[in-house]
C-alpha cells in the first residue's frame, strides 16, 4: 500500500475544509461571548475533562497534553539501545491515545492532515518533487517494479487519472486481478478493470459486501482456465517424444503396425459381398 504526492498535495486545503474551519472559528467566538451554548460539553480525549467552550478545550490540550507528548518524544529520541526499546513500549499506549485525541481537537499546521491519515491507514507515503507528473511517474514505476518481482496478485488503483491505463493493461496482460476506486462512473480505468467501486460504495459498505462475490467469481474463473485444453505444439512434441525430423516416420510406423494387425483382404471380391450357397441365394 503506497501513496505518492508532491508537497503541494499535502499542504493544499480544500475549499470544504476551509469553510468548516471558518464556521468553527465563528462558533468559538459566539461561545466565548455567551451567545450560544453547546448542547453537550466538550470532552478531552486524553484525560476526560469537560469544557463548555471549544477554545478552552484546545488551550487545555495544548498546555498540558501537547507538552507531555513532546517530553515523551524527546526522551525516546535521546535514549539508545534497550532503554529506547523500553521507552517505546512504555509510552506506546499514551502516544496512540494522544494522536487519536489530537486529530479531533487540533487543527493541522500544514494542510489538513492528509499525510497523517494515509499513514494511519497503513500506506507507505512518499513525497516527490514538484515537477509535473512526478507523482504519476513514481507510482507507475513502483507498480511495474512490483509486477516484475511478482510481489502482487491483485492491483488496486485509487485514482481516476487516465494516465494509468497502460499500467492497468500491463497488469491484465500478466494475468493480475485489477480493481479501480474512483468517482467517475464511466472512466477509462473502470472500463478496463476487473472490478470498480466508487467512494460512495465504500462508505456505505456496498463494496465490502460485493468484494466476496467478486473474489468468488475470480476463483471460479481460474478453475475453469485450468480445466481448459489448448493445443501447444511444443508440449505435444515433448509428450509423444516427437523430434523435428521423425514425426512423419513415427506416424508411418504406427500406421504400418496397425495394418499388420488387420485381417488380410482376399481377392474373391469386395468385403461386403458375402459367400453364400445357392439355396440361401434363392431364399
Amino acid at each position: 500500500m503506497v501513496a505518492y504526492a508532491n508537497s503541494h498535495a499535502f499542504s493544499y486545503v480544500p475549499q470544504v475544509v476551509r469553510e468548516q474551519r471558518e464556521e468553527r472559528k465563528l462558533f468559538n467566538q459566539l461561545e466565548n461571548r455567551g451567545v450560544i451554548k453547546p448542547a453537550e460539553p466538550y470532552v478531552c480525549g486524553v484525560c476526560g475533562r469537560r469544557f463548555y467552550s471549544n477554545e478552552k478545550l484546545v488551550n487545555h490540550f495544548k498546555q498540558i497534553h501537547e507538552r507531555e507528548q513532546k517530553k515523551r518524544l524527546n526522551q525516546i529520541e535521546s535514549a539508545r539501545g534497550k532503554r529506547r526499546v523500553h521507552l517505546v513500549g512504555k509510552y506506546s499506549m499514551k502516544m496512540e491515545k494522544y494522536k487519536r485525541a489530537a486529530r479531533a481537537i487540533l487543527t493541522p499546521k500544514i494542510g489538513y492532515g492528509l499525510a497523517d491519515e494515509l499513514k494511519r491507514a497503513g500506506f507507505w507515503v512518499r513525497t516527490v518533487s514538484d515537477k509535473p507528473q512526478a507523482a504519476d511517474v513514481a507510482l507507475r514505476n513502483h507498480m511495474v517494479d512490483m509486477m516484475d518481482k511478482r510481489h502482487v496478485e491483485c492491483l488496486v488503483i485509487v485514482s481516476d487519472d487516465s494516465d494509468f491505463v497502460d499500467v492497468l493493461q500491463e497488469a491484465k496482460y500478466r494475468c493480475l486481478k485489477t480493481v479501480v476506486v474512483g468517482d467517475i462512473n464511466d472512466g477509462a480505468l473502470k472500463r478496463i478493470a476487473d472490478a470498480s467501486f466508487s467512494w460512495r460504495d465504500i462508505l456505505m459498505g456496498k463494496a465490502k459486501k460485493e468484494a466476496v462475490s467478486v473474489v468468488g467469481k475470480w476463483e471460479d474463473r481460474d478453475i475453469l482456465k485450468r480445466l481448459e485444453w489448448t493445443y501447444s505444439p511444443e508440449v505435444e512434441k515433448k509428450a509423444h517424444g516427437w523430434a523435428d525430423g521423425n514425426k512423419d516416420a513415427d506416424i508411418d510406423d504406427a500406421t504400418g503396425a496397425n495394418n499388420a494387425d488387420c485381417i488380410p483382404k482376399e481377392d474373391n471380391g469386395a468385403w461386403w459381398e458375402l459367400e453364400s450357397s445357392d439355396a440361401e441365394a434363392i431364399s
